[in-house]
């Protein structure tokens, strides 16, 4: 427990780290802290999720899902205490966290944003888990393809029903978390037809189960089985056979059906209504990112403790064996690794702030909505991939006890795997970013089209990164901070790095436009984006990695002791040397770095994980999992014993 009088540099980081919600997470750390919430990786899958249901029911006493919903519907409003709380379940079980945030995330959400008022009584339902839902998109044979997907909704206007029907094989909704055993209700996204006309995808509540868990007529769901992870999470599949639902159970918050089948929406444009309605689900992608970044926060954590107490091969000097973490090697495995975290722990702390200001109108630029569906994709990727990577270089620097299911690796490796395809496959998550940073907020081609991309950037001037980010005058800013004449060579300098990732995104996102449109003369508009393809992802990662570095700047700024800032301070080096070393290749290949600055780069990351060894502990409790809720019995068995003393004895 910190000491509220004399705080430490730890104390200081942790509380920097939490962001504006800290009071929520030092509360989660609290109540989440005993076994009642802890995963059991020994259970059959189907006792897993029973187990998992009554985690939720615990958690709904304590108020967590009331923050996400608005007050008229039984909430409290609050969708950045929302997010943040229940981001803090991952520390204790992820299939609880993803069970929850399916829950009233998901089909909450979907409800709440895409409802009206003669939804409310569902929303106060689902909140106290009077009713269990699932959040039907995605379809075996369209996964992230969302406008296309098959399942139809067609209006009957004799009966004022939805006929609900998955036509072919393909259409059946798949991988549904609730959708096994413990839904009731579904919320279904299918191609609505009224009229004789299909108006594209809308949302519909449909009813499932009954209440004593059999399929309704004309509903069949399948269990989606053992899984590589998530053992508590029902995964399912569900098929509709002409299934009648009211008219009402059409989410109708931009869009209605009469009772004789007129349709009317306030959103003309079929493709701005579909994004429209895409846009006000983003709560769900905020919120799988700080997930996977929290697990993997959990992660390095176990590593790096067990690497200040682990020794392995003795000194031929002092004949002492050496802890693993005094090995360089070990070292630039797991400390640049916990800077990248920190790095994404400030990034997602301003994304869940954007995402408050917009969802509680306090945000009400006309292009908020559309700014925070690109950052919270663009952070989705960079998290959920940097989880991936993490937890398994975790894993190896744990050696064979890293493989023990008792050390809890394993697990956090496998039920994080799927999150680089959950909410969006990351590959075509990052190609959305670039989209947008090449149509430039261009609203006549929001729809995707291959065509409007070519033609877009053939028209397209240089130099938007810098116009339309400000990036130009945070590097202003941070040389104006500077006392001594700036020096564009100097890589130690903020502005100077933040110069260099500004510089790989311009350049990547001018050269991809004009890929496109050299590609346009002479070939089809698809083929001239598939051949740039690669280019344009590059853009999309560039800008993420621009957006991380300037949250993780602002983060620092925040921080008030001077000793915690200081360190947080080398920690963003360290974050920016091993991503410059990563990309070194590129950075040389394109004349923005010299083979000697590259060389630099490499020495300077060995003089910063150097310098930050001793540090090591302090930064891994600044990350805030606290030992208690890391179960890794690794931390304190025979491997860890002081072999040295013991030797002594005898």
């Amino acid at each position: 427990m910190a000491d509220t009088e004399n705080p430490s540099t730890s104390d200081h980081l942790r509380d920097a780290l939490d962001g504006p919600w800290r009071a929520v997470r030092a509360e989660a750390r609290v109540q989440l802290a005993g076994d009642q919430f802890t995963g059991d990786p020994y259970l059959d899958y189907h006792a897993a999720r029973a187990r998992v249901l009554e985690q939720m029911r615990a958690i709904a006493s304590m108020g967590y899902a009331e923050r996400g919903f608005r007050r008229e519907n039984g909430g409290t409003g609050e969708p950045g205490e929302a997010v943040v709380g229940l981001e803090m379940l991952a520390y204790a079980d992820l299939s609880l966290w993803v069970k929850s945030g399916v829950q009233w995330g998901l089909f909450g959400g979907a409800v709440e944003n895409l409802g009206t008022e003669r939804h409310r009584d569902v929303v106060k339902r689902l909140i106290s888990l009077d009713l269990l839902g699932c959040f039907a998109m995605t379809e075996s044979g369209h996964g992230s393809d969302v406008a296309n997907l098959e399942t139809t909704a067609t209006y009957d206007p004799q009966s004022q029903e939805f006929v609900v029907h998955s036509p072919t094989p393909s259409a059946r909704k798949d991988y549904i978390g609730g959708a096994a055993e413990h839904a009731g209700m579904a919320a279904v996204f299918a191609q609505l037809i009224t009229e004789g006309t299909s108006q594209g995808v809308h949302c519909f509540l449909v009813p499932i189960r009954d209440e004593h868990g059999a399929d309704l007529p004309g509903v069949t769901t399948y269990d989606d089985g053992l899984k590589g992870g998530l053992l508590g999470v029902d995964n399912g599949r569900i098929v509709f056979d002409q299934v009648r639902i009211p008219r009402e159970n059409l989410l109708n918050r931009y869009a209605d059906v009469a009772p004789d089948g007129t349709y009317s929406s306030d959103i003309e444009n079929p493709s701005r209504r579909f994004f429209t309605t895409l846009g006000t689900l983003v709560r769900g992608r905020v919120s799988v990112g700080g997930a996977a970044a929290a697990g993997a926060r959990v992660a390095l954590s176990i590593a790096t403790r067990y690497a200040l107490k682990r020794r392995q091969f003795s000194d031929p000097d002092s004949g002492q064996e050496t802890l693993l973490l005094d090995y360089r090697s070990h070292q630039r495995r797991l400390l640049p690794l916990i800077a990248r975290s920190y790095a994404l722990a400030f990034a997602q702390n301003d994304l869940v702030r954007r995402m408050h200001l917009v969802q509680t109108g306090q945000d009400l630029d006309p292009g908020a909505q559309r700014a925070l569906e690109k950052r919270a994709a663009g952070l989705k990727v960079a998290q959920t991939g940097f989880a991936t990577r993490a937890i398994q270089e975790c894993r190896e620097a744990c050696g064979g006890a890293g493989y023990l299911t008792e050390n809890r690796l394993v697990t956090l490796k496998a039920d994080t795997d799927v999150f680089t395809t959950f909410e969006g496959d990351n590959v075509v998550l990052t190609q959305l970013v670039a989209k947008e940073l090449l149509t430039a907020y261009s609203d006549e081609i929001r729809d995707l089209d291959a065509l409007g991309w070519v033609r877009f950037a053939a028209t397209m001037a240089g130099d938007v990164v810098r116009k339309r980010s400000g990036v130009r005058q945070l590097i202003q800013t941070l040389r104006d901070r500077s006392d001594d004449t700036v020096d564009d060579g100097d890589l130690s300098r903020r502005s100077v790095q933040l110069q260099l990732f500004a510089d790989r995104e311009d350049y990547l996102v001018r050269t991809a436009g004009y890929r496109l449109r050299a590609r346009a003369k002479d070939t089809a508009p698809f083929e001239a984006f598939n051949n740039a393809q690669d280019h344009i992802l590059a853009a999309g990662a560039a800008h993420i990695d621009r957006l991380i570095l300037e949250a993780f700047i602002e983060g620092i700024a925040g921080i008030a002791d001077p000793e915690a800032r200081e360190l947080a301070e080398t920690v963003c080096d360290l974050y920016v040397y091993s991503l410059l070393e990563e990309n070194q290749a590129w950075f040389i290949m394109h004349r923005f770095m010299s083979v000697e600055r590259a060389k630099a780069v490499r020495r300077g990351v060995n003089e910063l994980v150097d310098r930050l060894r001793p540090d090591a502990l302090t930064l891994v409790e600044g990350m805030g999992v606290p030992e208690s809720m890391l179960r890794a019995a690794l931390l304190d068995d025979a491997s860890v014993f002081d072999r040295i003393s013991s030797r002594t004895s005898v």
